[in-house]
C-alpha cells in the first residue's frame, strides 16, 4: 500500500512550515511566569499570516473559496503548529467549518464558510460538557421555542431555547461564534452556532493548564434560530471525532518538537568527557519515546483516514466503527505525549525546569492535550464498549 501524502497535502505542510517558522517557542507566554491567563486572546498576527497563506481556507471547498482538502491535511498542519506551540484556534475553527460544510444547511454554509476562509470568523466549540467527563451534548438541553409559534405559522421554522453549561471552552472570549452541542427531549444530539454576545449566554473566565484563557459558558434560555442549528444525524458525533483526532495531531507535533529538543541537548551536554546521548540509559529512554511517537503517528493517520468523507461514508477501514480508530489514536496520544515530556524533563536534568528554557511550556501544553476530549482511560473504556458490541472475527 502507498502511504505517501498527496501533492496538495505536502504543499499544505510546506506552507505551514513557512508560517510557523516565525514562531519562537521560548517567546510563547509562559504559565509559570504569568499570573492568571498568559494573554487576553490568541495570536492575532499569526492568524493573519495563516489567512495570507490560505491555510484557514484549506478545508473549505472551492465553491466557498477554499482548497477542499481533507482531515489528513488539517492534521498535517496542526502537527506543524504544535511543534512551536502556535497559539491559534486553528483546530476548532477548521473542524466546525468542516462540520458545517458536511451537515449544515445551504444558508449556514453560505454564511460561515467564505468568512472562515478569509480569516474573518473565529469559531470555537464546547466539547467538554459540564465537568469534562460526561458527554458534551448531555450538558445542554435544546427545546422548541414555543414563544415563536407565530413565526412558524407564518412559514418560518420555530427556533430553539438552550439551557445548560459547557466548561473549558477554548478561546471563547475571542471567538465570534461558539458551537454548542445539546440534546433534544427525544435524545437527539444537535449543534448550535451561537454568536458570543447572544442574550442569555454568560462567559466566566477559566485558566487552562497551558495558561490560556478558557471559559465556562452558561446558557439560560438562549434563543437559537433554526438557521443556526445543525440537526442532521451524526453531525456532532463526527465533529467530536474530528476534534479528538486533531488533538492527537497536536500531541504528535508537540512530542516530536520535544524529542528533537532533547536530542539536541543530550548531544551536546557532556559528562565524564562524553555527550550524555552516548550513554546507554539515555539512548534507550530516547528510543522508547521515538517508538511512542511512531505509534502515535500510525494511529493518528488511521483515524484521520477513516474520517475522510469517502472512507467514512463507505464504512471502509475495519470491523469497528470510526469511533474505534479515534479511541485508539487518543489512547496513544494521551499516554505518548505524557511519556515524551516526562522523559525530556528527566534527560534535561535541572536545566529542563529553567523558565528561560522552553521545555516547561511544552510540558504544560502536553498535560492540557493529554486530558483534552478525554484522557486515555476514558477512551480505553469507550474502546472496550465498542469491542463488546462488535466482536472481532
Amino acid at each position: 500500500m502507498d502511504f505517501t501524502f498527496t501533492e496538495e497535502q505536502q504543499a499544505a505542510v510546506e506552507a505551514a512550515k513557512a508560517v510557523f517558522s516565525g514562531v519562537a517557542p521560548d517567546g510563547v507566554p509562559s504559565p509559570a511566569l504569568t499570573a492568571g491567563a498568559v494573554a487576553e486572546e490568541f495570536d492575532r498576527p499569526l492568524w493573519a499570516k495563516l489567512t495570507d497563506a490560505d491555510l484557514l481556507s484549506l478545508v473549505v471547498s472551492p465553491e466557498y473559496g477554499g482548497a477542499g482538502l481533507d482531515p489528513i491535511a488539517l492534521c498535517l498542519v496542526l502537527r506543524e503548529s504544535a511543534r512551536v506551540l502556535a497559539r491559534v484556534p486553528l483546530l476548532e475553527t477548521s473542524a466546525v467549518a468542516m462540520a458545517v460544510e458536511r451537515y449544515g444547511s445551504a444558508g449556514l454554509r453560505d454564511e460561515i464558510l467564505p468568512r472562515v476562509g478569509r480569516g474573518e470568523l473565529v469559531i470555537t466549540v464546547g466539547a467538554n460538557g459540564r465537568t469534562g467527563h460526561d458527554p458534551a451534548e448531555l450538558a445542554v438541553t435544546a427545546r422548541r421555542d414555543t414563544g415563536r409559534e407565530a413565526s412558524r405559522d407564518a412559514g418560518q421554522e420555530a427556533g430553539w431555547l438552550l439551557d445548560g453549561v459547557q466548561t473549558g471552552v477554548p478561546w471563547a472570549h475571542s471567538a465570534d461564534r461558539i458551537a454548542v452541542p445539546a440534546h433534544t427531549p427525544d435524545g437527539q444530539a444537535v449543534l448550535a452556532l451561537l454568536p458570543r454576545t447572544r442574550d442569555g449566554m454568560v462567559l466566566a473566565e477559566q485558566i487552562s493548564t497551558s495558561g490560556e484563557r478558557f471559559a465556562e459558558v452558561t446558557l439560560d434560555s438562549v434563543r437559537v434560530d433554526a438557521s443556526e442549528l445543525i440537526d442532521a444525524e451524526g453531525a456532532w458525533e463526527w465533529l467530536r471525532h474530528l476534534l479528538t483526532t486533531g488533538t492527537c495531531a497536536l500531541s504528535l507535533g508537540l512530542g516530536e518538537g520535544v524529542l528533537a529538543m532533547t536530542s539536541a541537548y543530550t548531544g551536546k551536554r557532556e559528562q565524564f568527557g562524553f555527550p550524555v546521548a552516548t550513554f546507554q540509559a539515555v539512548a534507550v529512554q530516547a528510543a522508547d519515546r521515538y517508538i511512542d511517537l511512531r505509534a502515535m503517528e500510525a494511529t493518528l493517520w488511521q483515524a484521520a483516514w477513516r474520517l475522510t468523507p469517502a472512507r467514512d461514508s463507505a464504512g471502509v477501514g475495519g470491523p469497528l466503527p470510526v469511533a474505534g480508530d479515534v479511541a485508539v489514536a487518543k489512547i496513544w496520544a494521551s499516554e505518548g505525549v505524557r511519556r515524551v515530556v516526562q522523559t525530556a524533563q528527566h534527560l534535561h536534568g535541572g536545566f529542563g525546569a529553567d523558565t528561560d528554557y522552553p521545555l516547561h511550556r511544552y510540558h504544560a501544553w502536553a498535560k492540557q492535550l493529554e486530558l483534552s476530549l478525554g484522557p486515555a482511560a476514558a477512551h480505553e473504556e469507550a474502546l472496550g464498549d465498542l469491542l463488546a458490541a462488535h466482536p472481532l472475527g
